[in-house]
């Protein structure tokens, strides 16, 4: 583990905006029972304060460093704060739009910010629409199809298995074990209870039985690094889950207390295959206009051929290894320690907007 040896021109005025889990507050907790569960997944996008603090001390080793919680007040604060850069971590509250929100209240004030823009991070959050572009762009992604009724599915020509997820959702959210699927009797029952429970449309895919890899990838244009590839190892799984990081994987079974060893960083890859899976997440950060990171999922076909199941403009950065939170992971295997790689999406982000 190294650091880089940063040249800031001076000490910037940085805001950290995020999005805080509730039950990190005491008065939620003392109304509630809320615990990560197969039913209540709501906030499994939002982050803790330890990941926040640790972000916000990372950054505040070379900058000033202010937090503005992504709430109804954000707007006012940062009017008021005036910051050079705001470091962006925020999911949003409400809507396809959330993941957005900040990012296009910070464009109308013209503060820079790092990671994508509202396009992107509206597109990314959509999985229909990215798939839609991917397909365009002739980049692999599993057969689909966005189910809004249940009536749409007396045209569904996919083949089985498949698999089943909330149209709008991250970070393994709606993503059950039980959402690998064999028969159209099952999947029409499944759905029509997932659409009335998220209230959104669901997507449907072909399932990939092949091996899946997470690329985690930092910066802009020609300088844009791809960091050293995780792959997930399923069969490290317990015998009773799918080979699928579903919710239940990432938040009940793989914990702090007990991890399970799921990953493999850097991925064991011959030559060819690593290249074509660098060359296409690549051109999928390019095409969906990624700025400064991200992480992107891919799995491969029943031929071998890379394919993109989804793309995370805004990768977890968990501060903690025993989290299992890949970007670190990867980052952590290029030999950068949490607070260059921050600080490294922070520089990446000034240099875009000519600011270094």
């Amino acid at each position: 583990m190294h650091k880089v040896n940063f040249v800031f021109t001076k000490k910037f005025k940085v805001a950290l905006t995020y999005n805080v889990k509730p039950e990190e507050d005491p008065a939620f907790k003392s109304h509630s029972q809320h615990a990560y569960s197969i039913d209540k997944d709501e906030y499994a996008e939002w982050d803790t304060y330890e990941t926040i603090h640790a972000i916000r001390d990372a950054l505040s080793i070379y900058n000033d460093v202010t937090l503005v919680e992504a709430d109804n007040n954000c707007f006012e604060s940062f009017r008021q704060l005036k910051p050079d850069i705001v470091f962006n971590i925020s999911e949003g509250k409400n809507g396809i739009s959330r993941e957005a929100q900040i990012p296009a209240i910070l464009d109308m004030l013209e503060i820079p910010y790092t990671g994508s823009d509202p396009l992107t991070l509206s597109t990314c959050l959509d999985k229909g629409r990215t798939k839609e572009i991917l397909t365009f762009h002739k980049i692999p992604t599993p057969k689909f199809q966005v189910v809004k009724t249940i009536e749409q599915l007396k045209n569904f020509e996919l083949n089985f298995p498949v698999i089943y997820k909330p149209l709008q959702e991250g970070s393994s959210k709606g993503i059950f074990d039980s959402s690998v699927v064999d028969d159209f009797f099952e999947l029409k029952e499944k759905i029509g209870i997932h659409i009335e429970r998220y209230n959104q449309p669901v997507i449907v895919e072909e399932f990939l039985s092949g091996r899946e890899f997470t690329v985690a990838l930092l910066g802009n244009g020609e300088e844009t690094k791809v960091l050293p590839i995780v792959e997930m190892r399923f069969d490290e799984f317990p015998e009773e889950l799918n080979p699928i990081y579903s919710y239940e994987a990432k938040w009940i079974y793989d914990t702090p207390e007990k991890p399970l060893n799921i990953y493999n960083c850097p991925a064991d890859l011959d030559k060819a295959l690593e290249e074509k899976i660098k060359s296409t997440v690549l051109n999928t950060y390019n095409i969906l206009n990624c700025k400064d990171w991200s992480r992107i999922d891919v799995r491969l076909d029943s031929n071998g051929v890379p394919n993109i199941i989804e793309v995370n403009p805004l990768p977890g950065v968990l501060p903690n290894p025993d989290n299992n939170s890949c970007y670190p992971k990867a980052a952590r295997t290029a030999g950068l320690d949490y607070s260059t790689t921050l600080n490294m999406v922070l520089l990446s982000a000034m240099r875009r907007y000519g600011m270094q």
